[in-house]
């Protein structure tokens, strides 16, 4: 079967998209396949932000903080843009799908101890969970039924 893509741009692809990537393929990947990747690339997913999943059953170990670029050739269903700079700096996308920008707070901003940390990358998680979960489900009810292309890089 094939299933919607979605790409989730963030500034440094190091926290909140990796967390939606992780969320949507865990929960959602049945219909959704989803791709990450930053404007400007920090080189590396956060620790907090692999603990704060792990918090949670979902293993974001393997994925690896990537470039906008190396997706100028995906054709993905939707593009949603999770901190207010990538909304600003997002390449424009000539394709099928549409953008929309649903912010988060970037938990790697966060100061206090680890554990203090931590609250804040699992309230930030948290927050994807309860915003573009749901976002996703009703969007591929009111989406066009797919191709027989799979959007693949």
């Amino acid at each position: 079967m094939n299933k919607f893509s979605v790409l989730i741009l963030c500034t440094g692809n190091s926290c909140r998209s990796q967390m939606a990537e992780g969320l949507i393929n865990h929960h959602l990947g049945d219909r959704w396949e989803a791709f990450s990747a930053g404007s400007i690339p920090s080189g590396r997913v956060h620790p907090l932000a692999i603990a704060a999943m792990a918090e949670i059953g979902i293993d974001i170990r393997h994925h690896r903080s990537k470039s906008v670029d190396i997706y100028r050739n995906l054709s993905p269903d939707l593009v949603i843009t999770v901190c207010d700079n990538a909304a600003k700096t997002c390449p424009v996308w000539l394709s099928r799908g549409e953008t929309v920008h649903v912010p988060f707070d970037d938990p790697a901003e966060a100061v206090g101890s680890e554990a203090q940390r931590m609250v804040v990358f699992g309230a930030v998680r948290d927050q994807i969970v309860q915003a573009i979960l749901p976002l996703l489900r009703g969007r591929q009810h009111a989406m066009p039924a797919l191709s027989t292309q799979p959007s693949r890089v």
